[in-house]
This record gives C-alpha cells, structure tokens and sequence, in this order.
C-alpha cells in the first residue's frame, strides 16, 4: 500500500482499489480483458493481476489503460480517488 499523506488525513492507496475501478470501467464499457489488454498493448494475463489488485500499474501502464479505455489518466485517477474517499 501506498501512503498519501495531506494536511487533512492520510489516505492508503491499495492496489485493489485501482483494480476494482478499471475492471469496473471496463465492464460498463463492455469490453473484455483481451480486449483491453490488447488496445493498451500489455498481457491478458497482466491486466487480470491488475484487476485483481495483485500488480500494481506503472504510470505508463495506467496512462495506456485509460487511453484503451477512451478516457483521459486523469479521469480514471478522480474516480480512484472518490473510491478512496468512501
């Protein structure tokens, strides 16, 4: 886990939140993880440790995740950061 630290409260960012929230945009999306793994240009079997919260994304990783997805890094790390605050 990673801590982030601000003025107001520490907040640990879990890679099986960032998992939950691509496999969750994907699925609204409709799109398969061979599918998606393919447009970003990484392994099935990559994305699926992501997803699963066992691997966590290089920033790369995850800027090519969200371009597969249609939406900007930014975007997907709002709604990361919303889950974070539930």
């Amino acid at each position: 886990m990673i801590m982030i630290k601000s003025k107001e409260m520490i907040v640990m960012l879990d890679a099986s939140i960032v998992g939950k929230i691509i496999q969750e945009y994907r699925e609204t999306k409709g799109i398969s993880q061979e599918v998606l793994s393919g447009l970003a240009g990484i392994g099935r079997t990559h994305l699926s440790a992501i997803e699963r919260g066992e691997r966590r994304p290089t920033l790369d990783t995850f800027y090519k995740i969200s371009q597969a997805l249609d939406m900007r890094a930014s975007g997907l790390l709002r709604a990361i950061e919303e889950e974070l605050r539930e």
